[in-house]
């Protein structure tokens, strides 16, 4: 007996390993299909099967409402394998919510238990047996309901599409002859990007201090988790990281104590900034004083930047629009027509040109 089931075990490794690459069976075409949904890889493996003249049998015939027995297998109650031969696989690297029902992290099986009013879609956590012969329920993680949708155009080749797409959420619509069964995908994305920099700091990417700003900045973007992002742009700015005499790093700083109402503390910070800035960096800030209409405080950043870099057209043209901001047409119209030979670009030409207009006029460029 020993001697027999040995052999029998040699011949499946040696047949099993033999097989050569080929077309799937019944002229089935296999396909996968994925999108990131914020920072969240969704991977869909199937097999599409052709409608091949069958039009109007596709649904409630060769895919049967509910649960067959398949007479193969262990189970009586089987589900549509939701593609064709192998079963179809749905892959999440982070956890998401189907239809708004919590769904972990991982490979599932996917099945569909078809209803032309409701149909049920089932995550299976057994993605390795075949199609969905070997079905069994208490291996279920989630159990979603939807209601398919008909189609105006058939479909000939199932596919999944995915559709509706904003930053956190998209909708994946299986499609098939003339009918689309959706189902909604959503993620939390502050909670899996605010992990996903934690991990990723602790890494060899945590040695520089451009991944702590990069993580506190996207905080500011979004308005979320303020308290770490003020950690981590401390660290951004620390000696050992190499961020202290960075002006993004210190700007990233005044910028998270902005969002938490620490203007006093936010000024200090960009004080601190304001001498590792580049011309560019300190003009950009003082637009941004323009902008909350700090004019004297503005004004005095343009006219350092200038000191600092004078004969440049950014630092030239700054100072005219820190003076207009004060209401001083008439320096302003005095820098702004000493930029006119700086300028580098034609763009900037028609800036400036209708600047020394507006301000011939007596009006405020800014």
């Amino acid at each position: 007996m020993k001697k027999l089931l040995l052999a029998l075990a040699l011949f499946y490794c040696i047949y099993t390993n033999a097989q050569l690459t080929s077309t799937p069976n019944g002229g089935n075409k296999m396909a996968m299909v994925g999108e990131r949904i914020g920072i969240t890889d969704v991977t869909i493996n199937y097999n599409r099967p052709g409608v091949k003249g069958r039009d109007g049998k596709i649904w409630g015939q060769l895919i049967p409402p509910g649960y067959v027995d398949q007479g193969f297998g262990n189970t009586t109650q089987a589900p549509w394998r939701a593609g064709a031969n192998e079963n179809t696989t749905i892959e999440f690297s982070t956890d998401v919510t189907v239809e708004g029902q919590p769904l972990p992290a991982g490979k599932y099986a996917f099945f569909i238990a078809y209803d032309p009013a409701e149909c049920t879609l089932i995550f299976s956590k057994n993605s390795t047996s075949w199609g969905s012969f070997f079905y069994n329920p208490a291996e279920d993680a989630l159990r979603v309901k939807v209601k398919p949708i008909p189609a105006d155009k058939s479909v000939e080749w199932l596919k999944y599409e995915f559709t509706g797409q904003t930053p956190n959420s998209a909708t994946i619509a299986l499609q098939w002859e003339k009918l689309v069964i959706p189902f909604k995908i959503q993620v939390d994305l502050p909670a899996t990007q605010i992990a996903s920099f934690r991990k990723e700091l602790q890494s060899e990417r945590g040695f520089a201090w451009e991944a702590w700003v990069q993580a506190a900045q996207w905080c500011v973007q979004n308005n979320t988790n303020l308290d770490q992002a003020l950690l981590w742009s401390d660290t951004a700015v620390s000696v050992n990281f190499g961020g202290e005499k960075s002006f993004q790093a210190w700007a990233t700083k005044a910028q998270v104590l902005d969002k938490l109402g620490r203007g006093a503390e936010a000024a200090a910070a960009m004080k601190k900034a304001l001498p590792f800035g580049n011309e560019f960096e300190v003009h950009q800030y003082a637009r941004q004083l323009l902008a909350q209409k700090k004019f004297q405080d503005a004004f005095a950043v343009f006219k350092m930047n200038y000191d600092n870099h004078p004969g440049l057209f950014v630092t030239t043209f700054g100072l005219a629009r820190g003076y207009s901001g004060l209401g001083n047409y008439a320096e302003a119209l005095k820098y702004a027509q000493q930029a006119q030979p700086l300028v580098p670009d034609a763009a900037n030409k028609t800036i400036v040109n209708n600047a020394i207009e507006s301000l011939k006029a007596g009006k405020d460029i800014n």
